[in-house]
């Protein structure tokens, strides 16, 4: 069977998509996640995870379901990707609980097993978003560096500086504000016996060093962004400076008018 998870947008308004899916049958809210429980044809009930930080986690629904019920609540995101990030993998039962080549074996079929799995599956989606804007940022301000190196100054504008500088700020703050999503969920305080259901799977998709490398990319683009603004500052303090200077030939030539008449 299949398990996925989706990124849609930065954050779910939750409370208003808590009221609106109560419309269509039984729904949980835990915390700052909405749970409900679609039948299939058959009459088996599958499970919809839907987090608060705009991501959606499936399990035993066909692609083709899941656009349709993640087009059914657009509505509530706040800050839509223009694209969706998508993890898939696959799930059976089983005797115990096991990860191995992308398929999750579950040895019980309790939904709050498959919550504790799924905010394994959140953080790592959410942090190919985050990734992905990283290097995209990385990629656009590479050239800021190699004119340093070459030319010893950026050659943009004052105010394509700013931009950029506004651009950099903006982005590393993003990633700044949403990076709580990556710690231990509140969730296992209540329910400590299904914490290393969640640990195996961060364990395998390498969450713990994705987000230490996030972070030493978080610091190079603070060291950008001081880059930026200092230079700013130097250009700044160098036109108050020929400023200045300007204004005292202007002053020196007058008073040398003045003797001359």
């Amino acid at each position: 069977m299949r398990c996925s998870t989706y990124c849609t947008c930065a954050t779910y308004e939750i409370t208003q998509l808590f009221q609106f899916l109560q419309t269509s049958g039984a729904v949980l809210l835990f915390r700052d996640i909405v749970h409900i429980q679609p039948k299939d044809e058959k009459g088996i009930k599958r499970d919809i995870f839907y987090f608060s930080y705009g991501t959606v986690v499936f399990w035993g629904f066909t692609k083709e379901e899941e656009l349709k019920i993640l087009s059914s609540v657009k509505l509530f995101e706040k800050d839509s990707l223009e694209k969706y990030e998508l993890d898939e993998l696959a799930f059976t039962y089983g005797s115990r609980m096991g990860l191995k080549e992308d398929r999750i074996l579950l040895h019980k079929k309790d939904h709050l097993v498959k919550l504790s799995i799924s905010y394994a599956l959140v953080q790592s989606v959410k942090l190919t978003v985050f990734e992905i804007a990283i290097d995209r940022t990385i990629e656009n301000s590479k050239q800021i560096p190699k004119n340093l190196a070459e030319k010893g100054t950026i050659s943009l504008s004052r105010k394509q500086t700013s931009k950029k500088i506004g651009y950099l700020y903006l982005e590393r703050n993003y990633i700044n504000l949403h990076s709580d999503i990556l710690d231990t969920p509140e969730f296992f305080w209540d329910h400590a016996e299904l914490e290393p259901f969640y640990r195996r799977v961060v364990h395998y998709l390498d969450v713990n060093k994705r987000a230490e490398l996030l972070n030493r990319r978080l610091n190079l683009l603070h060291e950008l962004y001081e880059i930026m603004g200092n230079e700013l500052n130097h250009r700044h303090s160098s036109r108050l400076e020929w400023t200045i200077i300007i204004l005292i030939l202007i002053e020196i030539i007058l008073a040398v008018s003045r003797d001359l008449i």
